[in-house]
């Protein structure tokens, strides 16, 4: 079968690799039909993490159940699934908490799996033409019979759909407050949405891609181009010197300023400034414990210097961590299918896998257009 494979920093090319088949009892095949370039697989394009060569990316997954396990009783041949991006168990203490982003099982030595993902596990992505799905049963969540019509919404639901929604949980959101999210890329642009959904009195969202902030504006989001004005500045002119209720970093620890320059801290810092007093802050940006391509030893080491006076001063909370998608993505799900939620419209390119190599050089370079794409291996 075809797929995605990583050869080497800002280099990937669709290639045959092993087909993907039924190992375990309760494995299930899915046929992808739609999958798409995450920005977080691009840490792992840049070489920016210990991804090898050879793996395939691909964690945001959608498509068609072909064959099942033996062990399979709930998941049909023919269905129709979203595929959650963290693996799990289903029977583990996490697990049972709902906690499916710290499975116990799936990856041992480790809390958590995904699909293609840096030291997530031995499973493959699914930017190819099949993907195998260990425990089937569990995290394949059926779709209803509008998935092929609204496909690409609910091809969302696999990760930034409910990964934008646990940032504004993290946060502590409640409905009739103000929330500033700090970046206009895919996850942070469905933070927006999911704030509003929830009742968000206004919401600011800091990038410098005007293309970007045009998406969130269309919404009713307030755009601040941090390379304008200080962004801190410009939340508090909005929140009469107050600052934000809430606040998302939806960034991670590869965030820079406006002329390019890296600075790890930089967003968590902006937070703190730009939230109120006892605001809640939720960080759903990656920053991993070692960063191998960092500048500085103490970025290698995944550490950064955090404005913890003013932190603690101002009586905030954080909330960190990968979301548990199954906590929220049959309520999503719900939501799209009610037409109360409509997530594809942050889609800029639908393009057959054979194009992903083009399309990682466009998505990486930020390029004017190039806001999410996604991939149709069946096409």
């Amino acid at each position: 079968m075809k797929a995605v494979v990583y050869n080497g920093p800002r280099d990937v090319s669709v290639k045959n690799v092993p087909d993907a088949k039924i190992e375990q009892p309760n494995d299930v095949i899915v046929k992808i039909t739609t999958t798409n370039i995450c920005g977080s697989d691009l840490h792992m394009y840049e070489g920016r993490t210990d991804f090898k060569p050879g793996g395939v990316f691909g964690h945001e997954n959608t498509g068609e159940v072909v064959e099942v396990g033996p062990g399979i009783s709930r998941i049909k041949k023919g269905d129709q699934v979203s595929l959650p991006f963290n693996i799990g168990c289903g029977f583990c203490k996490n697990c049972e908490a709902g906690l499916t982003a710290f499975c116990l099982t799936v990856n041992p030595g480790m809390a958590g799996a995904a699909y293609g993902f840096a030291d997530m596990g031995p499973f493959p992505g699914g930017q190819a033409e099949y993907l195998r799905v260990p425990y089937g049963d569990f995290n394949c969540l059926r779709l209803p019979e509008d998935a092929r019509e609204k496909q690409d919404d609910y091809a969302f639901l696999s990760d930034i759909f409910p990964t934008g929604w646990h940032s504004t949980r993290l946060a502590g959101l409640k409905p009739g407050e103000s929330i500033v999210i700090y970046g206009a890329g895919p996850v942070g642009l469905m933070a927006a949405l999911s704030a509003i959904i929830q009742g968000a009195s206004k919401v600011m969202v800091v990038d410098r891609h005007p293309d970007r902030l045009a998406l969130a504006e269309q919404i009713g989001c307030i755009p601040i181009d941090d390379s304008k004005a200080s962004p801190v500045a410009q939340v508090l002119a909005q929140t009469r010197g107050e600052g934000a209720d809430r606040g998302c970093e939806c960034v991670g620890y590869q965030c820079h300023e406006p002329h390019g320059h890296e600075i790890p801290n930089l967003t968590m810092n902006n937070l703190v400034g730009s939230v109120r007093f006892t605001g809640g802050i939720g960080v759903v940006g990656i920053f991993l414990p070692k960063d191998p391509g960092a500048a500085d030893q103490f970025a290698k080491q995944g550490e950064i210097a955090f404005d913890m006076g003013l932190f603690w001063f101002k009586g905030q909370s954080i909330g960190t961590g990968q979301a548990n998608i199954k906590h929220y993505n049959r309520h999503l799900r719900n939501l799209i299918h009610a037409g109360r939620a409509k997530p594809s419209w942050i889609i800029s390119h639908r393009l057959p896998l054979e194009q992903a190599p083009t399309a990682y050089q466009h998505f990486d370079a930020r390029d004017n257009g190039w806001t999410k794409v996604v991939l149709k291996p069946a096409a």
